[in-house]
């Protein structure tokens, strides 16, 4: 096994000046996040039911799920992001939308349909005399049915004009009932046959991949190769066995994160354990995975060596986790900045 530290200075540099001539594409369930921000302080028994209601003084949203993927490959500053993906024809979807174009991304392929709802995530917290806050249960929005086949139509000609311009193309393949379909995988699959490359990151479908650069993390893998849902141990050999099979598996590389350790990349024949960026506590991991694929995939874009492009995600990754209580992205400022904390 082979052992890569942290980017220098130069490195770095030569990442974010190649990133900026890059054109990335995204694919995926895409998301929206909204937090509620309740002041309890304000709140009076109803007169018509026994409750307190919770009064919303604050509200904000953000692209979530392969929402936040595309914002966080934004935030790098490529010359092109274009996302692909269906949304509702509600207010969710609208607002997503909104959310996406204000971040400079090109939504010109994702696909509206009013038979789908716009998965959303609803956040209230609470918040009262002291400084703590308190997060209520999620109000969720999602889909329980397959998408119609219209939209999957739509979408499928939307990736066959959208690829040709592309220097690689992310995916996030989150949902039973998403975007992702067999017929949307099999299209993938035989894009990178044909060339492009494609970086997927998937909880339940990587098995159904082949010749696609793997972005699972370590528990994804292991579930993969060793067929069972127990957790892996803490032990870094078995992470460095686990990615060589899964690269073998899969005819193609894998690139396995493995949290606090950094990440694996493989081959198939060689491995490479390429360190991660040291993070005090307090951390928030949420959406760190999206983050990461952001950051190696736009790298990957970039013509940089795929070890070098690991170790680019796992800085990118440092700077979000830090980020308590939202999902984050990673500008270039923060990477310089993060980096030199670092040396």
């Amino acid at each position: 096994m082979k052992l890569f530290g942290k980017l220098s200075e130069i490195q770095l540099e030569e990442i974010l000046t190649k990133v900026g001539k890059a054109n990335v594409g995204m694919i995926g369930d895409l998301c929206l996040d909204i937090y509620w921000k309740a002041d309890m302080t304000r709140s009076e028994l109803s007169r018509e039911t026994p409750h307190f209601p919770l009064p919303i003084v604050e509200e904000r949203m953000s692209p979530g799920g392969g929402g936040n993927l595309a914002a966080n490959i934004a935030a790098l500053r490529p010359a092109k992001i274009k996302a692909i993906g269906v949304v509702g024809d509600d207010w969710r979807g609208k607002a997503l939308l909104r959310e996406l174009e204000n971040r400079g991304i090109d939504d010109s392929n994702i696909v509206i349909c009013r038979d789908v709802m716009t998965n959303t995530y609803c956040k209230p917290i609470r918040m009262g005399i002291s400084d703590v806050e308190y997060e209520d249960p999620r109000l969720d929005f999602c889909n329980y049915r397959g998408l119609p086949g219209s939209a999957e139509k739509m979408l499928l000609d939307n990736l066959d004009r959208t690829v040709k311009d592309l220097d690689v193309l992310c995916v996030t393949d989150q949902f039973i009932f998403g975007c992702i379909t067999p017929a949307v995988r099999k299209k993938l699959i035989q894009y990178a046959a044909e060339g492009l490359t494609v970086i997927v990151d998937s909880r339940d479908k990587m098995p159904e991949y082949r010749g696609v650069i793997m972005k699972p993390n370590e528990i994804e893998a292991w579930r993969i190769v060793q067929d069972t849902n127990l957790p892996p141990a803490d032990n870094l050999e078995q992470y460095v066995e686990i990615a060589g099979k899964l690269a073998r598996i899969n005819r193609a590389p894998v690139c396995m994160t493995i949290g606090p350790k950094g990440c694996l990349y493989s081959d198939g024949q060689t491995i490479t354990h390429v360190s991660a960026y040291a993070v005090e506590p307090p951390i928030d991991i949420v959406g760190a995975g999206d983050t990461f694929l952001a950051a190696f995939g736009t790298a990957i874009a970039a013509g940089i060596d795929p070890v070098m492009a690991a170790s680019f995600g796992n800085l990118a990754s440092s700077i979000t986790i830090k980020k308590i209580g939202t999902t984050g992205t990673s500008s270039q400022e923060e990477l310089r900045k993060a980096l030199k904390a670092n040396v």
